[in-house]
């Protein structure tokens, strides 16, 4: 079974981040989504690039098509900022990270719609569960041809993606020792995970047909994985992040994900073979990423050898920099490289919850005035 993939004349950019609602007083999740969304009505008159998501205590911002990091990053900052005028007077205060400290999934409500139903009926108690947000990042790429390939290198720096953006240590109100709770929380779902080592674009769409055969899903973009082909806007999807917690880190991480698939398919264009793994090591790696966040020794190579995944980052950055220079965001690539230095969201997390004695509240707070400032 063909699976089209129309391509794209260059390498657009498009992102969906994830926002949690929570009350202003209590700061536990609040599911009014609906109530926001009437209120976002009837200031803008249409919500474009603001839908609707699984839990009532969600909205994700959907950016256009773009061209730079800069201008996919206003477009969400100008959806936030409605979002938050909206928001305000119904109570609401708005986060973004890969879990929220102390919410209890038992007490959220599913947003009711054909795809969401039959994913609770067919998934129960995980499905239920999923009280995790994240960050979604679309590139453009010109051939199904390049696809694979691309997909399979950036595998090889899923474990970096990680390790920069965990922001799920705690969960339920439990610190799970783990500094992305949310990646494997996630990848019970049984079409959601890392994505199969495929060798070709022929051998994905045999797949697929198995898959659409089998009723595992009803549509090609029915696989929910980390990273994915999305055949339907000509791009790879990756889904790595947890939920990314402030508008600099984001544009950072954006800036790492549009400057690794260009310099890949750059790569690919002339002639050369781009890195891979095998799937056992990537798939240690994005265990030990999730556990350890930042301090993650992660596999590089087939042959084993490890690094700390901080000293490998720094070598990534120096090599994509002239690819971000020509994508126009080297500002913004530069960034990744603070994220270590100041700590990642998990590590600011604990350190508010370390500090206060374990309140949680507090570093719901520390969630709020991050999104905000």
């Amino acid at each position: 079974m063909p699976v089209p993939f129309p391509g794209s004349p260059r390498p657009t950019l498009g992102v969906e981040w994830e926002i949690a609602l929570v009350d202003k007083k209590t700061r536990d999740l609040s599911n009014t989504a609906a109530v926001v969304f009437d209120a976002v009505e009837q200031r803008a008159g249409q919500t474009p690039r603001l839908t609707k998501e699984f839990l009532r205590n969600t909205v994700e911002l959907v950016t256009d098509v773009h061209d730079t990091v800069a201008e996919a990053v206003d477009d969400l900052a100008e959806s936030l900022d409605l979002l938050r005028t909206a928001a305000d007077p119904a109570g609401v205060d708005l986060i973004c990270a890969g879990t929220h400290p102390f919410g209890q999934w038992t007490d959220q409500v599913v947003t009711r719609s054909p795809d969401y139903d039959e994913m609770i009926e067919r998934t129960r108690w995980w499905g239920r569960q999923m009280l995790i947000w994240g960050v979604h990042v679309h590139v453009g790429v010109s051939s199904a041809e390049k696809v694979i390939p691309i997909l399979n290198a950036l595998l090889v720096k899923y474990p970096h993606m990680l390790a920069l953006s965990a922001s799920s240590p705690i969960w339920a109100g439990v610190d799970t020792g783990y500094a992305s709770n949310r990646a494997l929380m996630f990848q019970q779902l049984p079409t959601a995970g890392l994505p199969y080592h495929f060798e070709s674009w022929a051998q994905y769409e045999s797949f697929i047909e198995d898959q659409l055969k089998s009723g595992v899903i009803t549509k090609p973009g029915g696989m929910h994985w980390d990273i994915r082909p999305s055949p339907r806007w000509g791009t790879i999807e990756i889904r790595v992040f947890d939920g990314i917690t402030n508008k600099a880190e984001l544009a950072a991480l954006v800036a790492l994900v549009h400057s690794l698939v260009v310099y890949y398919d750059e790569r690919l264009e002339r002639g050369e073979q781009l890195p891979t793994l095998q799937p056992w090591h990537v798939k240690e790696n994005k265990w030990r990423a999730a556990r350890y966040g930042l301090e993650a020794e992660v596999i590089l190579d087939p042959v084993c050898h490890e690094r700390l995944v901080t000293d490998d980052l720094n070598d990534l950055l120096e090599q994509l920099t002239p690819t971000a220079v020509r994508l126009g965001c080297a500002d913004e690539l530069a960034q990744v490289a603070q994220i270590p230095v100041r700590g990642a969201s998990y590590q600011r997390q604990r350190r508010i919850a370390e500090q206060t004695g374990g309140d949680l509240v507090a570093v719901v707070d520390s969630l709020v005035e991050e999104l905000r400032a």
